[in-house]
């Protein structure tokens, strides 16, 4: 399946541009030291994108003695000057849209039209808020609380931090993990994921672009195994943020606790989305569609079982299964295109395979196969419903990551919500409803870090995300994010000038 040779460089020339190597340390493009090489492969036509070095431990030291060494500067800078940088960085970003949007297509397969739309515009505007959220680190205000003392909260950074992102939106996630943590501050390593570095690469070399200090933002591009756990164990860094599966969490989990890290966690999610029987019908199809497919599906927040209440199933069924049927699967740079391929041959495999195992007991409706014809060599697979699974079900419990969508009746309105609470995640979920009072249940008794009311997926910078149970703790953009990347210091002023104090007498002598 995989077509050695080069991608055409008008999709975007990535050996070009990374001709120096593919770590980003202390301002400056440098080769891995690891020994081995990794090819960034275009999923949409198999062809070689970026052969690279990867990194090795050698590389996440250097990278970490240089956020090491760029702390005290950075910490050090006025909350307006590390705000006046940013937003010199989201000027740069906005200038060079069109080559992030390329860089993610080609690397990642996302049509065009959801890049230059979705990633890089959200990237952009993550950057302006965290712009103007550096100036607002604020802690309680000054107070008299125990009557003989001021009291006042400093939030401080942490120092370096240590930060792993997912391959399924390289662009946004590094935003995520770099923007609150510099903002507040901190200086960072961040390792994407081997397969898809190209946009975390291009993303530093803006900040250092915008004027942003030498080793305040560094890129280690190498394997988990090997520069991720490195980089998570590592003695010099305070913090580590890691975004992916729940199974390899719980193993970031592990290797941070050993140096007691703070530790920031989103993990795998399976997403309800709840149709109750006065929702607008056209309305959820549409819904469910789009918030199913999103990034082929590649996405921990999508809707990914729906359950819809009975009087609504069989329609529900009907008219999402002609939905997907209109969506036009091709090649990501190619005008028209709806869904691209997933992010590697190895990924569509996966999913094939899922619903391939539902076959047995389950009714795959439509799709359920990759394409033939022009669009053979790459990861393409086509959208696909399921209906009539169990609860129990492989697919109904188990993270899918493609654009497979399950779809399960209801009868209550108790049995509704207790079927969207009944997997290991919480991360997002969205319920459908005209009625005020049901929606505003669905909110209150379904537990997840974010939940739609007739809509799924939309995010915002000045709201935070992250889930609940095992889709991890810790929250993602907005103000919130400073809880995660800042220490909280109390200081108390004694305001009463007196040697010996009343409460002494609690540890010696008398009244």
């Amino acid at each position: 399946m995989h077509n050695p040779g080069n991608a055409t460089p008008d999709r975007f020339p990535a050996q070009d541009r990374f001709a120096d190597g593919a770590q980003y340390i202390a301002g400056r493009l440098t080769k891995g030291t690891s020994g081995r090489t990794h090819t960034v492969v275009d999923p949409a036509t198999g062809a070689d994108a970026l052969t690279y070095e990867l990194a090795g431990p050698d590389d996440v030291d250097a990278a970490v003695a240089a956020a090491r060494a760029a702390f005290p500067g950075w910490a050090g800078a006025t909350p307006g000057e590390r705000s006046d940088a940013l937003h010199r960085f989201a000027a740069v970003l906005a200038d060079r849209a069109e080559d992030f949007a390329r860089a993610e297509s080609l690397q990642c397969g996302k049509p065009l039209k959801l890049t230059r739309e979705f990633d890089v515009p959200g990237t952009v505007d993550n950057a302006a808020f965290f712009a103007g959220a550096a100036r607002h680190l604020q802690g309680q205000s000054a107070g008299e609380y125990s009557g003989d003392h001021t009291s006042y909260v400093r939030r401080e950074p942490i120092g370096v931090v240590g930060s792993i992102a997912p391959w399924n939106y390289p662009l946004q996630m590094a935003a995520w993990k770099i923007l609150p943590a510099i903002a507040a501050g901190n200086t960072i390593v961040l390792k994407p994921a081997e397969i898809t570095p190209l946009t975390s690469l291009m993303f530093a070399q803006a900040a250092t672009e915008a004027g942003i200090p030498d080793g305040v933002i560094n890129i280690v591009s190498g394997t988990g195994r090997e520069a991720g756990e490195h980089l998570v164990a590592h003695p010099d860094v305070a913090m580590t943020s890691f975004t992916g599966s729940t199974a390899v969490g719980k193993r970031v989990a592990e290797v941070a606790t050993a140096t007691v890290k703070r530790l920031h966690l989103e993990l795998g999610g399976k997403a309800p989305f709840l149709v109750f029987d006065d929702a607008d019908l056209d309305a959820a199809v549409h819904g469910a569609v789009a918030g199913a497919l999103i990034n082929t599906g590649q996405d921990c927040t999508a809707a990914t079982r729906a359950y819809v209440q009975r009087p609504l199933y069989e329609a529900f069924v009907e008219k999402t299964a002609a939905l997907m049927d209109t969506v036009r699967v091709g090649d990501p740079f190619a005008p028209g295109t709806d869904l691209g391929p997933l992010v590697s041959h190895v990924q569509r495999d996966r999913v094939a395979a899922f619903v391939d195992r539902a076959r047995s007991y389950a009714r795959v409706v439509c799709g359920g196969e990759a394409p033939e014809g022009d669009l053979k060599d790459g990861a393409y697979y086509r959208p696909t419903l399921v209906a009539d699974a169990a609860q129990d079900s492989e697919v109904v419990q188990s993270e899918i990551f493609g654009p497979v969508l399950v779809v399960l009746p209801f009868d209550t309105d108790d049995e509704g919500i207790r079927l969207a609470n009944d997997t290991p995640y919480g991360l997002a979920a969205s319920a459908w409803s005209r009625g005020v009072y049901r929606a505003n249940r669905a909110t209150r008794e379904i537990k997840a870090g974010c939940v739609w009311i007739n809509d799924h997926i939309p995010i915002i910078s000045e709201m935070p995300h992250g889930g609940y149970k095992a889709s991890g703790f810790g929250k993602d953009m907005s103000a919130y994010s400073f809880e995660e990347y800042t220490q909280v210091k109390h200081v108390m002023f004694d305001n009463t000038a007196v040697a010996a104090k009343d409460w002494h007498r609690t540890v010696f002598g008398d009244r």
